[in-house]
């Protein structure tokens, strides 16, 4: 019975969430992007043992804390960005040396801000001000670089961020803002709804018209130094494979499985071992 006991607490051990989130996986994949992370039945572990590079949380400013959700009504005081994210993080980073993986690749962090973009971004700033040595952050212009980029979506205090002279984030811009003379420090990605501009969903080879326009696009983000990722894309491996094939920096998804074992098949997808 005692050997039980002591087998059944080793299993536990080692499936619980902390345990997980220590470990990295064999192959990391820059490119694929944790789509509402903080819906998974382990928020940022699951998409950690994946080896993605990129996970995205809602934020709303409640009785002072950052709590995670995407709706008002399905706010819980315990889920906040500091425990579901950034306190799991900081351990990581720690432990691999000043990276979020064993190997080294600029992991993002996207918070959505669902609530006043002010209020709740000047909370954001000092969170994020106790996270300064593993976050890429510009003070006095210059920009240091760190393990981790947080880029701030949804309501976005546009104005406010570009006055900051100590900034812990960037702006996520949209296809507007492609001919923007922001720099890249402050505006370091552009992200748009895919079904917004383009007819594609994934059936049959896209049209030369849609490919035309995705390459433009991917070269103006490029040539700025910002990078690209389209939301509200059709979980489709074909619309993965034109995504790729353009060299798009961010894959969004839901299924974060099925997202690895495409980018795993693709000898030109960006991963490491």
């Amino acid at each position: 019975m005692r050997t039980l006991l002591i087998l059944s607490w080793c299993v536990a051990l080692i499936g619980s969430p902390q345990n997980a989130e220590s470990q990295s996986p064999e192959r990391v994949y820059p490119a694929a992007h944790s789509h509402n992370d903080y819906t998974r039945p382990q928020p940022l572990t699951d998409a950690l043992a994946n080896g993605f590079g990129s996970v995205e949380a809602d934020i709303f400013l409640r009785d002072g804390d950052l709590v995670v959700a995407h709706y008002a009504d399905q706010i819980s005081s315990d889920r906040t960005l500091r425990s579901m994210y950034l306190d799991p993080l900081s351990r990581r980073v720690r432990k691999f040396q000043g990276s979020v993986y064993q190997h080294p690749i600029e992991f993002i962090l996207l918070v959505d801000i669902k609530d006043n973009g002010e209020t709740t971004y000047a909370a954001l700033h000092e969170l994020l001000s106790e996270y300064a040595f593993m976050l890429t952050h510009v003070k006095d212009g210059k920009q240091v670089t760190g393990a981790i980029s947080v880029v701030i979506s949804g309501n976005r205090p546009i104005e406010m961020m570009a006055e900051q002279s100590t900034r812990y984030a960037g702006i996520d811009g949209r296809l507007s803002d492609l001919d923007s003379d922001m720099p890249a420090h402050l505006m370091p990605m552009i992200s748009d709804r895919w079904t917004s501009h383009f007819a594609y969903r994934g059936s049959g080879p896209v049209a030369d018209d849609d490919k035309q326009k995705l390459q433009q696009i991917v070269t103006k983000a490029h040539r700025a130094g910002r990078t690209l990722r389209f939301w509200a894309t059709p979980e489709d491996q074909n619309l993965w494979q034109v995504l790729v094939d353009a060299n798009v920096d961010l894959i969004n998804t839901d299924h974060l499985a099925h997202l690895r074992k495409f980018l795993a098949s693709q000898e030109s997808a960006p991963s490491f071992e």
